[in-house]
């Protein structure tokens, strides 16, 4: 019988040291991106948005700009992981609370997990628990995504300004078509709101990706059961030609999930998933191609 998922043993500490340190992180990036947008400057300028560090150790008090962005991005990212967290402990899962990964990176963290202590081998507990988290993620992330777009504003070509463009996935797409009417989606600054929710948007399709222990790898496999290695393989490959005609960070994603291993262990029961989990299967699938982007992000050299 498996444990229950449960906080007790947990060491909550440092949960909550790597949440606060997440926090301090994405609120510094928000504050920079908050910045920018309101003197109509490019969202990311790499020489600048590093002597902006010295601005906020000058003035703290700018990091309250930054706190839009930072608690959207981890609202959603907390909303993740607590789908698949509660789904767990409905299921009697043993799993921990989740880890956040603070870091100095674009968006200030390499996103959040949580410890899965034991095998699934229920098929459907699996499914459940796969899909769980990009549900509640994109539940959380759309309307971040609306109130984003709703304070975002009109400015011609700043797309091409900075150091960085940026994709425009399908979702993002279709609501800067209701939003701004007519207005091409490089001419669009979006708020940091709707940055932390496009943000969501990447996170959630590479998450969606059918590939290995992934979410949609984990969904693959409660459907099509041994053929699940092969399947990531051909899925993994495939993000080559993507690395290599659009964004070179495929290729890169493609090498780790062909060399980090691709098996699972057996699943034991094998009892037949219902219309009710192909629907959401097929839900799942749905977000995914409204969050995929072939390019998601470019420099300015490669331009």
């Amino acid at each position: 019988m498996r444990a229950r998922s449960s906080a007790r043993g947990e060491r909550l500490w440092l949960h909550a040291l790597l949440l606060g340190a997440t926090l301090l992180t994405t609120t510094i990036v928000g504050a920079r991106l908050a910045a920018n947008f309101e003197q109509n400057l490019p969202a990311f300028r790499f020489d600048e948005d590093f002597n902006f560090l010295f601005t906020i150790w000058g003035n703290p008090g700018i990091l309250r700009s930054g706190l839009p962005f930072s608690l959207t991005l981890l609202g959603i990212l907390l909303a993740h992981e607590f789908g698949h967290y509660f789904t767990c402990v409905f299921h009697s899962v043993d799993a921990s609370l989740p880890y956040f990964l603070p870091a100095p990176t674009l968006i200030g963290t390499f996103g959040a997990f949580i410890r899965i202590r034991a095998p699934i081998f229920s098929r459907s507990d699996l499914f459940d628990v796969g899909v769980a988290g990009p549900l509640a993620g994109f539940v959380f992330l759309v309307p971040a995504l609306g109130f984003g777009l709703a304070f975002s504003k009109v400015l011609p070509g700043i797309a091409s300004q900075g150091d960085l463009t940026f994709g425009t996935p399908p979702l993002l797409w279709l609501a800067m078509q209701a939003v701004f009417p007519g207005v091409p989606a490089s001419d669009i600054y979006l708020h940091p709101v709707a940055r932390a929710a496009w943000i969501g948007l990447f996170a959630t399709a590479l998450n969606l990706l059918p590939i290995g222990q992934l979410d949609g790898g984990h969904i693959l496999y409660t459907f099509v059961g041994k053929l699940h290695r092969r399947l990531s393989q051909v899925f993994a490959v495939a993000l080559i030609p993507l690395g290599y005609f659009f964004w070179t960070g495929w290729i890169v994603w493609a090498a780790f999930f062909l060399l980090t291993g691709l098996r699972r262990p057996a699943i034991i029961d094998d009892s037949p998933m219902g219309p009710g989990r192909l629907r959401l299967a097929l839900l799942a699938a749905l977000i995914f191609i409204l969050s995929f982007m072939v390019d998601p992000i470019q420099t300015a050299m490669s331009i």
